[in-house]
């Protein structure tokens, strides 16, 4: 016996609008994730859209379709353009504007005309062309969630093939006027899917936001605040428990005469200072290198599969940005300056406690003999 259209409308658009409950909520507690925004706003369209068209199921009428299929191809361009901001954290308005008003005109086109069946084929080719397109968003994006992220892959995929088969069985049919809503074996899977899946891609957009909450803490305990880059505890945690393999340096700075910058300018130019030595750090080393401050004025690299005179180049190119650059100070240019010692890991590998000591060594003698200038084991001088 065939399953009652009305019932299964009903039965999505309740799903739909928990779904849409559920988004708006989970945003509201984590406002930065703007994501959930947009896919709670495309996810209220689409169960408008199920109502309207429930409404059309039982009194056909050439408006309310129209209308319900437009809402729903443009909460199905939201809900891809939630899918776009997870991955890539924004949003062209411009590019939504190019697809929505796109998929608008060619899905609802038809309707215009008296072969209102071709205008349902066309909607349903668009529909499920705007959910592949959101699946591949989130198997793009993979790799930050990989459980809750390919489980959304996979329901959006599933779902946009049902709106495929809702299309091809009513061209095999030839079903181009109609007059009605359509009523086929493919309605209703397509219909019983979007249920199932509603439940399933709720539960996966809470563990999609948890998730990303977690990361964003973890990255929040193993960052320093002033300068971005890691703290010292996350540094030691990466580095302290393990030896170091061959072709490995690790580089200390040391901001010269710190104290007296504070003194004589107050902390906040010395914080200045600090970040700016950050942002020099961060844009002078390779992505494959780990800066990290230590704490105060003294900073750390770590740099795999480096030779002792690559290292060394390095740090001498961080010292020269640095100190070529002027912190403005109360209406005048202040100069600052760094020291660095680096020290390089035996050809056998060796503890990071032990190479941490020498490159601290050969700081202070970097130092000693007059400060912004950078040291090398053997003690080879530079600048």
């Amino acid at each position: 016996m065939p399953l009652d259209n009305n019932s299964l409308l009903l039965s999505l658009g309740i799903a739909g609008g928990c779904l849409a409950i559920t988004l708006f909520a989970t945003w509201f507690s984590a406002r930065k994730e703007s994501f959930l925004l947009t896919w709670a706003v495309g996810t209220l369209l689409i169960v408008i859209s199920v109502f309207l068209y429930s409404s059309y199921v039982t009194a056909p009428d050439t408006h309310k379709v129209v209308v319900s299929f437009m809402l729903l191809i443009l909460g199905f361009t939201l809900i891809h353009a939630a899918a776009v901001q997870f991955r890539v954290a924004r949003m062209s308005g411009w590019r939504i504007a190019l697809i929505g008003g796109g998929a608008l005109v060619v899905g609802l086109g038809a309707f215009a005309t008296p072969y209102d069946g071709l205008g349902f084929i066309l909607a349903n080719l668009v529909a499920g062309a705007l959910l592949f397109a959101t699946a591949r968003e989130y198997l793009l994006a993979r790799a930050e969630a990989p459980g809750a992220t390919l489980g959304l892959f996979a329901l959006y995929g599933l779902v946009g093939i049902t709106f495929l088969l809702c299309a091809v069985v009513l061209a095999a049919d030839g079903s181009f006027v109609l007059g009605h809503a359509p009523t086929n074996w493919a309605e209703e899977l397509n219909l019983v899917t979007s249920i199932a899946a509603l439940a399933g891609v709720g539960a996966l957009s809470l563990a999609l936001n948890q998730a990303r909450l977690a990361r964003s803490h973890r990255r929040d305990a193993e960052t320093d605040v002033l300068t971005g880059l890691l703290n010292r505890r996350a540094f030691f945690d990466q580095f302290s428990e393990r030896d170091l393999p061959p072709f490995t340096s690790v580089v200390v700075f040391d901001l010269d005469r710190f104290k007296a910058i504070n003194d004589d300018h107050g902390h906040a130019i010395g914080d200045a200072v600090l970040r700016r030595f950050g942002e020099t750090l961060r844009s002078e080393v390779r992505m494959i290198d780990t800066p990290a401050r230590l704490g105060g004025e003294e900073f750390a690299l770590v740099l795999p599969r480096s030779t002792a005179d690559l290292a060394l180049q390095v740090a001498e190119r961080v010292r020269r940005a640095f100190s070529g650059a002027a912190q403005e100070a109360g209406g005048r240019q202040l100069k600052c300056t760094v020291s660095a010692g680096i020290a390089s890991a035996a050809g056998g590998g060796e503890p990071f406690s032990e190479v941490l000591r020498r490159a601290d060594e050969a700081l202070y003698v970097a130092k000693r003999n007059g400060r912004d200038r950078v040291v090398a084991e053997p003690l080879r001088l530079v600048g």
